[in-house]
């Protein structure tokens, strides 16, 4: 049985007054700023959570597929393309490479899929940095500076965001959906019932990169530059595991919590202790593991479901 479909009424109110922000305070950089990333990591967070969260296999080489969306924007943009028409093409080449690496690596499971999505990252890292004909290896690519205003940028951001959300929503209520959860409870047993897992594995993947990858590149032509060790840094790919466990692995809206408390975490992190905020990160991750592995949202179902409630009219309090 498909899970019932929520009401779409409060989100869609939320994003309303969320788009509002730009035409209320257009002159505030800082806040534009602020929601312009917090969105990113939002919408990022939903994406990886399509694979790890639905299909329970953990990947620690999503930034392969973020570099890759932020270069393919930045050479699309220099060789003359308009920057919102690299977005797509980003995604797609993006969602491609999640096919190539994703035939021999999802055939692996648990822990040994986790540890070969490792050098995923690293490996196009190292192989930019040696293409410097084609992205100027370690000098970064400096982009054209004219760019969109900050408000643009923001409701870019937004739309992302929310529509990386519909996706997650769309897949969880849908068969697609239910095969997924099916093969992170039982591998061989949804073989056995007929669900064609390697086909999801592979599609999650892909839809999951294609937003990825869209973000890598808005990300390039928001910052006018882009380097290896920035886009393809293994810290890029361990912030969306973290998103979508602090905020709720396996849900819709987990990522969405997540990706909000994360940022602002980081941003305090790198601003204060910006020597030791991979270390915190590896202690928060073991901690939200032992302690609350359900995340932040499944906290809040808890503590709502552990709440007294109020005796019905007319009957026995006692």
């Amino acid at each position: 049985m498909l899970r019932a479909r929520p009401s779409v009424a409060p989100a869609v109110g939320i994003a309303v007054l969320l788009a509002l922000v730009p035409v209320l305070v257009p002159r505030n950089i800082t806040l534009l700023n602020l929601g312009f990333l917090t969105y990113l990591y939002v919408a990022q967070g939903v994406a990886w959570n399509i694979l790890g969260g639905f299909a329970g296999y953990v990947s620690f080489g999503y930034a392969a597929f973020y570099g890759l969306g932020a270069y393919t924007t930045a050479l699309l943009w220099l060789a003359g393309w308009p920057a919102v028409l690299t977005y797509p093409a980003a995604g797609a080449v993006a969602a491609a490479f999640s096919l190539i690496v994703g035939v021999p690596t999802l055939r692996l499971i648990g822990p040994y899929f986790s540890i070969a999505t490792i050098g995923v990252g690293e490996a196009m890292r190292i192989l930019t940095l040696n293409l410097d004909r084609i992205t100027r290896g370690a000098s970064g690519l400096n982009l054209p500076t004219t760019v969109p205003s900050k408000g643009w940028f923001y409701l870019v951001a937004l739309l992302i965001a929310a529509f990386s959300i519909a996706v997650a929503a769309s897949i969880r209520a849908s068969h697609f959906g239910l095969g997924l959860l099916a093969l992170r409870m039982d591998l061989e047993a949804a073989e056995g019932l007929g669900v064609p897992t390697a086909l999801f594995k592979n599609l999650a993947h892909s839809v999951s990169a294609f937003i990825v990858g869209i973000c890598g590149g808005l990300y390039a032509t928001y910052l006018q530059f882009v380097h290896p060790d920035t886009v393809f840094g293994f810290t890029q790919s361990i912030s969306l595991v973290l998103i979508a466990l602090i905020g709720g692995l396996g849900t819709v809206w987990g990522p969405v919590v997540g990706g909000v408390v994360f940022y602002g975490v980081q941003d305090y992190l790198e601003t204060r202790y910006p020597t030791f905020h991979l270390f915190v990160y590896g202690a928060l991750l073991i901690v939200i593991l032992l302690f609350e592995p359900k995340g932040l949202v499944g906290l809040a179902g808890r503590l709502g479901r552990a709440r007294p409630r109020a005796p019905a009219a007319g009957g026995d309090p006692s």
